[in-house]
Formats: structure tokens, sequence, C-alpha cells
């Protein structure tokens, strides 16, 4: 991914978007059949094991770890007038409004604490006391916290706004191992019962498309 194709790449993830939400709106029992699967015989889900537990531990600091690695290359290039391969002002700022805009209140302010929709284990089919409300449904009885949209799944995501930031050498190989800790966070958090797959789906698409509308609107560009 290039600065060029950043146009392109915003195009896609909208359409790609559009295509989900059809898709979930049709089947809306795709969120629980992908949900079902992650959920043993013994009435628990897959991810609240001690490794899941561990794992999510270490996932959850990721995209933080590496905003705060960020700062601290920016602050010895400014202390050391070492201008190689750190980030300029402009793209800590980039780095910073995204993460706070998208995880931060974008999803875990505005859209988490309006949609209402009850995480997998509240509902009745894993064991809780609420009923299951599909994709769209903006009407269940979880008041606060809600499952819709993934938090730490869009966290994940963030973490393409550091990887467009890498020289173009290595930006391809980042950009894809970005995506890939996406995916990842975003199958232990449905394994976790915390979210459906169209949570997580559209808590990493949100994220992206902030990306990606920040990096042009911000022509932000990797150090050099």
């Amino acid at each position: 991914m290039t600065i060029r194709t950043l146009p392109a790449a915003l195009i896609l993830c909208c359409a790609v978007a559009i295509l989900a939400a059809a898709i979930f709106v049709t089947f809306p029992q795709l969120d629980l059949a992908t949900t079902h699967a992650l959920y043993d015989r013994n009435h628990a889900f897959y991810g609240t094991t001690f490794f899941g537990r561990s794992f999510r531990a270490i996932l959850r600091l990721a995209s933080f770890t590496i905003f705060a690695v960020f700062v601290l290359a920016y602050i010895s290039a400014r202390l050391y007038a070492r201008k190689r391969l750190v980030p300029t002002g402009r793209n800590l700022v980039f780095l910073a409004i995204t993460l706070a805009l998208g995880p931060g209140l974008l999803v875990n302010v505005v859209i988490k604490e309006h949609s209402h929709r009850p995480r997998p284990f509240q509902t009745q089919d894993f064991g809780g006391r609420w009923q299951f409300r599909p994709f769209g449904h903006f009407d269940g009885q979880c008041v606060s916290d809600c499952s819709f949209v993934s938090g730490e799944t869009s966290s994940a995501a963030w973490s393409l706004a550091p990887a467009l930031l890498t020289p173009p050498p290595w930006r391809a190989a980042i950009v894809g191992a970005s995506i890939l800790f996406t995916a990842v966070m975003a199958v232990e958090r449905v394994a976790y019962g915390g979210h459906y797959l169209s949570d997580v789906t559209f808590g990493a698409l949100i994220n992206w498309f902030l990306v990606l509308a920040a990096a042009i609107l911000m022509r932000i560009r990797p150090p050099g």
C-alpha cells in the first residue's frame, strides 16, 4: 500500500462494509453460528481458558505499546537531533488523533454506549438471560459497554496507522501483519464470548476507514 493507493483502499473499505452489512442483514443467524463454533460442550467459551485470558491480556496492550514506541522515537529524535526513520510531529499527531477518535471516542463512547446489543455471554443462547439481537437492531437490553462494535478489535485495527508510516521496502509486510493482528484479535473476542462476528467485522472496518481518511486528509508521509 502506497500513499497514492490510499483513496482506492478507502473506497475498498467502504465497499467491503456495504457488502458485509448486506450479508449480516440477510443472514442474521451467521452471528450465532460462528459464536456456537467457539462455544464448547461444557457451555463455556474457548477464549475464557487461562491461555485465552493470558493471550487477550497481551493483545490488549499491543496498540498502546506501538504508540508509546513512536512517542519515544519522536522524543529521542528531538533530544539527539536524529532525523532518519523517526516520526515527524505531523505523523505523531496523526497517530494520536486516530487512536483517540477511533477506538476511543467513536467506538467506546458513541457506538458501544448506544447500540444496546447484548454480548453473546449475556444472551439466552449462551447461558445469559437476555435475547439475541441481530445485526442492525439497536433495541436490546444492554445499557452500557455493549457488544456492537468491538473496541479491542478496533484498537487492533488502529495498528494500520503506524503501519502506513513504515518505509516503502517494509510497508507491505507491516500492513499485512497489521491486518493479521486484527484478524487474530477478532477471533479472540468471538472465542471469549464478548462479541459476534459482525461486531468485530465493523469494529475493524470503522477504524480502517478512519485511519485511511485521516491519512489522506493529513497527507501523511513515512519518515525518511
